[in-house]
């Protein structure tokens, strides 16, 4: 294992304050990212200005600058992440995650992250140290350097982790020697390879959506009123750590205490088969960090080199490509157990020793039936686009569910919050794949889950089972139909946010007045869901990042027939349309409904692209 010494080397600019020569308009260029990493520690990371474009020539040094330079970083906030183009080749898309937007969050979030400990401390701080950690994404070269100068601008101390997992960034603030100050890490998750995004972390766990906001805002008028020419030289590198090796033994000292083998305890997973597929992410460290070291047989496992054109699937649990494979490898290798990871591992599926696919509600269900063993009676968070079944399964178990906004921090927060509010709460997961654990200081932590997974797999096979872990969700009925739709804002990118909530908001509105006959906003709380669902009882309301709603739909003799769901998506400009049903042809003909009793009766249709309804309302398939 390398060294572990936390000795930081300072990485300063000019101060959190530095001073500027007001010239002409300029902005910030890296030159030749291709020399990171750094060779040695006399390197030199110069970074020079050039003229910014004709567009903010009229700026003056200290003004108030054009909004619309503003709202290029506000708009790269997605939710608690930050993401945008990193890279040039998709249609219709320019760059915008440019090194010197990142360089400028990274300083608001130094800025951020210096400031509460000040507040919390009551007194000035020095030496604040933040982590670094990326996935294999070919531009996290050049962006990464833009990360190291934005914190030293803040006075910060970097440390580099390298190739890393989003939960292991988190836990590098956690676990001893590191206990870093702040994390942030470079990724973004499962969308191509020309995308890259931003991920922040304390010791208290992820940022929320305002707390990524106010650090946009800030780094928006850095970005735009950086108007002189400015040199920074980063005089020594950041402080390379080997953090991975100290993440991969805190999860297999965690498999070996809780299986605790009678027979070889170090090895508790000789005897056992299981493939990864690691989507060439970053998630190849638990084949041969984790699982091998544990005796486990890792052979026919997939793409887990890092490559950061993803050239054979998606690294995306939900993705079709990436199941199959994994299938088709499980079955050949009579393995007992498959798991897929995406890129940042923060989210993961897994496939049974019978070839089944296990993700969304089926994932959620077999961690239910994990956790409501260890904790009977517990609330279990989901996202609102569960199925009745699901709710069905956890509560004959003897658990409560809990259904909630869509979007993974929506969901874990809202488990955060009844814990707080003394209603026990073990289980947080969102169809997606990502899932937190109380015992995990709520981390969504992909390979945490599977870790839980594995044992349950060996405490089964000691109690002399055979079946496997998908036996633990044989009774979990699917829905006879469900389909996902997208509608695409059809409006300038700055007001594509107020035109989603328009239309959620007016979809709200058609309900409640009764214009949809059969159709009831479910109401609970602030959740608007029914079946489970524990109302909100303090007077702290999350913060709405995006709308959504979701009504029953009732036939004729008032028998429910299933549900719709619309929420307006946080990452593009677009609203998604979540379709289930209980009868055949339900999914088809309330997508009919939705189509002509409000999509064209409200005049929505005129900014939103209902193509794919039209296709689905006229086939009851997109093909």
């Amino acid at each position: 294992m390398a060294s572990t010494s936390t000795t930081p080397i300072p990485l300063r600019g000019n101060g959190r304050n530095p001073s500027f020569s007001p010239s002409s308009p300029a902005k910030i260029a890296f030159q030749k990212p291709h020399r990171f990493p750094f060779s040695s520690r006399s390197s030199k990371l110069i970074i020079t200005c050039v003229k910014s474009p004709s567009s903010i020539n009229s700026v003056k040094y200290n003004e108030v600058v054009v909004d619309e330079e503003i709202d290029k970083i506000k708009r790269l906030q997605n939710g608690s992440d930050v993401r945008g183009v990193a890279l040039e080749g998709e249609k219709g898309r320019t760059v915008d995650l440019t090194p010197p937007a990142v360089e400028a969050i990274a300083e608001s979030f130094g800025e951020w992250v210096t400031n509460a400990l000040e507040e919390e401390r009551g007194r000035p701080v020095e030496d604040v140290k933040v982590s670094l950690g990326k996935d294999p994404r070919i531009s996290g070269a050049s962006l990464s350097v833009a990360v190291f100068a934005g914190l030293a601008r803040a006075g910060c101390l970097v440390f580099d982790m390298g190739l890393a997992t989003t939960p292991a960034c988190f836990m590098s603030t956690l676990l001893p020697p590191f206990s870093y100050d702040a994390s942030i890490m470079m990724t973004a998750s499962h969308l191509p390879y020309t995308r890259n995004g931003l991920k922040f972390f304390t010791k208290k766990g992820g940022l929320t959506s305002p707390e990524v906001e106010e650090i946009c805002d800030k780094a928006a008028r850095k970005y735009a009123n950086r108007l002189t020419k400015v040199s920074t030289m980063l005089k020594s590198p950041p402080r390379k750590v080997d953090f991975m090796s100290a993440y991969a033994n805190h999860l297999r000292e965690i498999i070996k205490e809780r299986v605790n083998h009678p027979v070889h305890y170090d090895t508790p997973l000789k005897g056992f088969q299981i493939i990864v597929n690691a989507g060439n992410g970053s998630g190849g460290f638990f084949t041969w960090a984790v699982l091998d070291k544990l005796g486990a047989d890792t052979f026919g496992s997939l793409h887990l080199n890092p490559d950061g054109m993803f050239p054979n699937h998606i690294p995306n649990p939900e993705d079709k490509t990436a199941m199959a494979l994994t299938r088709a490898s499980v079955l050949e290798n009579s393995a007992d157990l498959g798991i897929v990871f995406d890129t940042d591992v923060d989210r993961s599926g897994v496939v049974d020793n019978k070839g089944n696919p296990i993700n969304g509600d089926k994932l959620i269900a077999l961690m239910s039936a994990i956790v409501l063993k260890e904790h009977p009676s517990t609330t279990i968070v989901t996202d609102a686009r569960t199925s009745i079944a699901l709710t069905k399964f956890i509560t004959d178990r003897g658990g409560q569910h809990c259904l909630y906004r869509v979007g993974y921090r929506n969901v874990i927060d809202k488990g955060v919050q009844l814990n707080n509010d003394g209603i026990e709460t073990h289980l947080m997961m969102e169809t997606s794949g990502h899932g937190a654990l109380k015992e995990n200081y709520f981390l969504d932590d992909g390979a945490y889950m599977v870790v839980k997974i594995i044992i349950e797999m060996v405490r089964m096979k000691l109690a002399g089972s055979d079946e496997g872990i998908g036996s633990l969700i044989k009774d979990l009925e699917e829905p006879l139909e469900s389909v996902e739709l997208r509608m695409d804002i059809v409006s300038e990118p700055k007001y594509a946010k107020a035109r989603g909530t328009e239309a959620i908001e007016t979809f709200r509105s058609f309900v409640e007045e009764g214009h949809i006959e059969g159709w009831e906003l479910d109401s609970c709380g602030d959740c608007y869901v029914r079946d489970g669902c524990l109302v909100d009882l303090n007077d702290r309301p999350a913060a709405v990042d995006a709308h959504m709603y979701r009504v029953r739909v009732s036939n004729e003799k008032n028998e429910e027939v299933g549900w719709v769901h619309l929420r307006q998506s946080i990452h593009n400009p677009n609203i998604a349309v979540n379709v289930q049903s209980t009868v055949p042809g339900g999914c088809q003909l309330m997508t009919k409904v939705l189509r002509d009793k409000f999509l064209m009766a409200s005049g929505m249709d005129k900014f939103l692209d209902i193509s794919q309804i039209e296709k689905y309302a006229r086939n009851g398939n997109m093909g």
